[in-house]
């Protein structure tokens, strides 16, 4: 390695550690702080954002990296792609001032105190003026960069780099009209049961359980964590350092199992990155899509499967016997996987969920271009809700204040969740094509070879490749919603009889 990338990397190194520090204050925010710790929270976290600005915007950053672009031009080395990462990341964050950074830290800090207590109350009068404030400083953001064909691309490519509006436009313009068709045709079939999601669970023992299932999965332990939070979420502080936070909720007990799922599949990912990626620009995962297929693959395509309930359901129903007395795991397949247009993001089936998404795309593209009003949301929100799934919020709780994303100024990564149901269900055609007996051994319990698969294809490369390309590495083509609808098509006429 040369001199000029030690150097490099030693301030890169320096940047990552502030960062990872700074995550350790915002999962405390949501884990351990009490209410009262917000404003001086707010400023620990915008002096660490500060300074990991001020060293990485430095001139002998800018000056090495000039140097070493030269040095790695045309190579497709981890050294290559750590310089070029390091080089796109360098100039978005030079254009971007450092009081404006500490500004948005103690902004969203703010604002997460209020979503939480607005949320509490079902009052988004409350969150009202701290979202205003969000939302402009996520406009003053898109100022600092050149015009692109769109504000949100600006956005966009934080998450998902290299993409644009017009591309995730056209993908969910493709999908939205055959899910529409698809939850149409359920709606005439006759409904499944699943009354028994919906009894008294003994909150212990269904956390006890989420806890088994991600162990099995190869969720480690001795390098992660399940804490309580508002909402959940992963965070990452090292490669052996990788936590997740869950949470229970009485209307809905079962969604504390499939959030533990979701959340371990983004620290599985982020447990198997490279190690020698570690406190360089690719030690997390390419893209949020990237990211979000590998939660949606565990929660979904492997835990709300049919191998998968016919080998845990008996466990389950061990545990909660008379809740689920009567109950078959075919049944309890059924009724997990029931379609009906829902108020709740997080819980929705997977044949409405999307709609959810590209609800919010509409609502995060209208704010980033001065469309849509934030004092004007509630109502929108409603009216989109209606239109999209004919279910309208009888509040603000289960209305525009249900997710934490746009507290913490994250405008531009709704669309995500939607584009890694698309990838997890392109990688889950290739892996089936790999590994013949799947469904065998998820039905046996066992998950370490495609686990083993995920490790090879995605994990390890961390962010070495850009998301539509490491899509295309992996499966042969470009993110497209095909596979998911044979996914959905298949499973649904299955469940449904269609």
């Amino acid at each position: 390695m040369s001199e000029k990338l030690n150097q490099l990397n030693e301030i890169l190194g320096e940047v990552s550690d502030l960062n990872h520090a700074g995550s350790v204050l915002g999962w405390d925010e949501q884990v351990n702080m009490p209410p009262g710790g917000s404003d001086a929270r707010g400023r620990q976290l915008a002096t660490l954002g500060k300074i990991a600005h001020e060293k990485a915007t430095s001139q002998e950053v800018g000056k090495l990296l000039d140097e070493l672009k030269y040095e790695f031009a045309g190579s497709d080395s981890d050294e290559a792609a750590l310089v070029r990462v390091a080089a796109r990341n360098y100039d978005k964050t030079m254009r971007v001032p450092a009081s404006f950074v500490a500004e948005q830290a103690i902004a969203a800090s703010k604002a997460f105190e209020a979503w939480v207590e607005a949320k509490s109350k079902s009052d988004f009068s409350i969150f009202r003026p701290h979202l205003e404030k969000v939302v402009d400083l996520v406009k003053k953001y898109v100022s600092f960069f050149p015009p692109s064909d769109h504000p949100y691309d600006i956005l966009l490519d934080d998450f998902e780099p290299g993409l644009k509006t017009a591309e995730v436009q056209e993908i969910f313009g493709n999908l939205r009209p055959k899910q529409v068709e698809l939850i149409n045709a359920i709606k005439l079939a006759r409904q499944v049961g699943d009354d028994f999601l919906h009894k008294k669970y003994n909150e212990k023992k269904l956390w006890d359980f989420s806890e088994k299932i991600i162990a099995k999965f190869g969720y480690d332990f001795s390098r992660g964590r399940q804490d309580k939070a508002p909402h959940p979420f992963e965070t990452s502080f090292s490669v052996n350092d990788v936590r997740i936070t869950n949470r229970f909720e009485a209307g809905s007990p079962i969604a504390t199992i499939f959030s533990a799922m979701h959340e371990s599949g983004h620290a599985m990912y982020e447990q198997g990155i490279n190690p020698a990626y570690e406190r360089t620009p690719l030690e997390n995962g390419t893209s949020l899509a990237v990211h979000e297929s590998q939660s949606r693959m565990w929660e979904n395509l492997v835990g709300r499967s049919l191998p998968f309930c016919e080998h845990f359901f008996p466990e389950l129903k061990k545990a909660f016997p008379s809740q689920l007395d009567g109950v078959t795991a075919k049944s309890f397949y059924k009724g997990i996987n029931k379609v009906l247009p829902s108020l709740i993001r997080v819980n929705a089936d997977e044949a409405t969920y999307n709609l959810h998404i590209m609800l919010r795309l509409e609502i995060e593209i209208g704010m980033a271009d001065g469309g849509i009003a934030v004092k004007d949301l509630p109502e929108i929100w409603n009216t989109k809700m209606q239109e999209y799934l004919g279910v309208t919020p009888p509040n603000d709780a289960k209305g525009v204040l249900q997710d934490v994303h746009w507290s913490g100024g994250m405008v531009g990564y709704f669309s995500t969740y939607a584009l890694g149901n698309i990838i997890s269900a392109q990688l889950w055609e290739a892996i089936n094509q790999d590994i013949r007996d799947l469904d065998d051994q998820i039905r046996k319990g066992s998950f370490d070879q495609l686990l083993g698969w995920l490790r090879e294809k995605i994990h390890v490369h961390g962010h070495k490749y850009d998301p539509q390309d490491l899509v295309q590495k992996v499966t042969g083509e470009r993110i497209d919603s095909a596979a998911y609808v044979r996914y959905l098509t298949r499973k649904y006429s299955d469940i449904y009889g269609l």
